[in-house]
């Protein structure tokens, strides 16, 4: 299966105008916003919980990064509220499910094949900063390496944001919304700009609170 698999090209999707696919695991959907592979892909989704439903215990070969969106995600070593990132790293393992339902933004099979580095943190827990050259913008960083850079930024309203991305980069609206090339995203839209295309991009009326994955574009993970 592929599914926006060409990463040379910008992509744009809508989680309000895209359907949810049934997992193999009952109660468990997704809306697929990049793929390669069958069940064992290199994939972004958005993943949706049912009440009570469960995956069963699984190896991440490949690694599987994740932000909580909605409800509280759950497996044998905590509960996850909204706001919650992790990063399982490459031959970690869990039983992931939710009591009450959740909802997730999840990358699999992403990562450096010797990535080791476990992360869980709380959007919460971290201080929003100013941004130097960016006066529109407040900050909260997530996870750093050579790699790449994870971050949550807050846009102020009607503002212009400009950023010229060190190896392409990822945009997942978590609330308000923005404008670029004419297109509007709002909640839980997604935009992928391949490499050496920079972001320009306005906010609306609201402002905007997005998730960002910059510079992981540059040097692509081998597929499962």
């Amino acid at each position: 299966m592929k599914i926006n698999a060409d990463f040379s090209r910008r992509v744009a999707v809508h989680a309000d105008e895209t359907d949810w696919v049934a997992s193999p695991m009952p109660g468990v959907a997704r809306k697929m916003l990049d793929r390669v592979g069958e069940e064992v892909a290199r994939a972004t989704s958005i993943v949706r919980y049912d009440p009570e439903s469960h995956f069963s215990r699984h190896v991440h070969g490949g690694g599987e990064e994740f932000l909580v969106l909605d409800g509280v995600f759950q497996d044998e070593h905590g509960d996850y509220p909204a706001g919650a990132y992790l990063r399982n790293p490459p031959q970690s393992s869990h039983t992931p499910g939710a009591a009450a339902g959740c909802v997730i933004l999840v990358k699999l099979w992403q990562f450096d094949p010797d990535d080791r580095l476990g992360v869980r943190t709380k959007e919460q827990d971290i201080a929003a900063t100013t941004v130097a050259g960016r006066p529109h913008v407040r900050l909260q960083p997530l996870h750093h390496d050579a790699r790449e850079d994870v971050r949550i930024e807050t846009w102020a309203a009607d503002a212009t944001i400009d950023l010229a991305p060190n190896g392409g980069i990822e945009v997942f609206v978590l609330d308000g919304s923005f404008s670029e090339s004419g297109e509007t995203f709002r909640r839980w839209s997604w935009l992928r700009l391949p490499v050496g295309v920079p972001l320009r991009v306005v906010s609306g009326a609201a402002g905007a609170r997005v998730w960002i994955k910059e510079g992981h574009l540059a040097a692509m993970p081998a597929l499962p």
